[in-house]
């Protein structure tokens, strides 16, 4: 699909009061905004991998439309290609994340298999030493949707607690993979948070707020957690 014929559906898919929504909702980015829904790109994303430019489109996409940025990174997760050739594209790719919507549609679309998690672990870590809060925010993600298993739990717990950027957007991914680990490895959590941690007190807080509301956590645990507030 050529370049000319994306943008066209791009503008034929767009909602100008939707795209007022999304600036408030992503007010970092100073990218030009649509406003087009993510399961929309997603289909166009898909519609594009049929056709042997797709790599063409990667090139050429316009990195300062807010729209057309998801658009390449849901081509590249959804790409069948090898591990290594993705993670160069993945690479080129981080740079232009400036939204947590931008990380966050990306990051889950990515579907790792088992095989590759250990390289992809190591290509994370060294984003989690970022100060680009964005960059940062990427890492934590990537270990939220692929690394809270009994492999991987325990290093996740140390990385976390290692990552220095206190960027708005880096305290909240980091209380919400907290809040998850705490809902399924809840054990770890919670020896990791009466434990001497690094996490300043809004990340902890946020932490255990988000464990207080989840519904997958037992009412017992909620009282504990509530007298552990800061």
């Amino acid at each position: 699909m050529k370049i000319e014929i994306i943008r066209k559906k791009l503008k034929e898919l767009s909602e100008p009061e939707y795209a007022k929504f999304n600036k408030k909702l992503c007010p970092d980015t100073k990218k030009q905004v649509l406003g087009i829904r993510i399961p929309k790109l997603r289909t166009l994303a898909k519609e594009i991998l049929k056709y042997e430019e797709w790599k063409e489109f990667i090139e050429k996409a316009d990195t300062n439309c807010f729209e057309e940025t998801i658009l390449k990174g849901l081509v590249i997760a959804y790409s069948k290609i090898d591990i290594k050739e993705k993670l160069i594209l993945v690479k080129e790719f981080i740079p232009n994340m400036d939204s947590w919507a931008i990380t966050d549609t990306f990051c889950p679309t990515l579907k790792i298999k088992p095989e590759d998690l250990e390289k992809v672990w190591s290509f994370i870590l060294p984003y989690t030493k970022s100060d680009k809060k964005f960059e940062a925010r990427f890492s934590i993600i990537m270990m939220l949707d692929y690394y809270i298993t009994e492999e991987y739990i325990d290093k996740v717990i140390k990385v976390i607690d290692e990552i220095e950027n206190n960027a708005y957007y880096v305290q909240m991914a980091k209380a919400w993979i907290i809040a998850e680990i705490g809902i399924k490895f809840n054990s770890k959590a919670m020896k990791y948070l009466k434990g001497e941690n690094k996490l300043d007190k809004f990340t902890y807080n946020k932490a255990l707020q988000k464990m207080i509301e989840s519904c997958r956590i037992s009412d017992e645990t909620k009282i504990l957690l509530k007298n552990m507030k800061k």
